[in-house]
């Protein structure tokens, strides 16, 4: 299960920068969406990555969410001398989604 939490415009170089980032290929503005990952009772935050244009209308804070094209990047780098690494996530858009339904549920 995934829940929408905040959506903000990708500023390249991060926190601080005043450059939106842009995709490389359609040059369309990226948005960061933090997205809740819940399995087995355990939680997580990731961080994923969407293009402006495929941020879906009406999305609402800690309601299911859906994430199309969703990919998982390893990278690493070195920054003043230490090394970096982590997985960045990618989506071609986010959309309403609803939550599943109980296993032995009835109508």
């Amino acid at each position: 299960m995934l829940g929408a939490l905040v959506l903000a415009l990708d500023l390249r170089g991060g926190a601080g920068a005043s450059e939106i980032a842009k995709d490389a290929v359609s040059g369309e503005a990226l948005m960061t969406i933090g997205v809740v990952y819940i399995e087995d009772g355990e939680s997580s935050l990731i961080k994923v990555t969407v293009p402006e244009g495929g941020v879906s209308e009406g999305l609402n804070l800690g309601a299911p969410v859906s994430l199309p094209g969703l990919i998982a990047r390893p990278w690493e780098s070195v920054f003043n001398g230490q090394q970096r690494h982590g997985i960045a996530y990618r989506a071609a858009a986010v959309t309403s989604a609803a939550f599943p339904a109980t296993m032995g549920a009835t109508a």
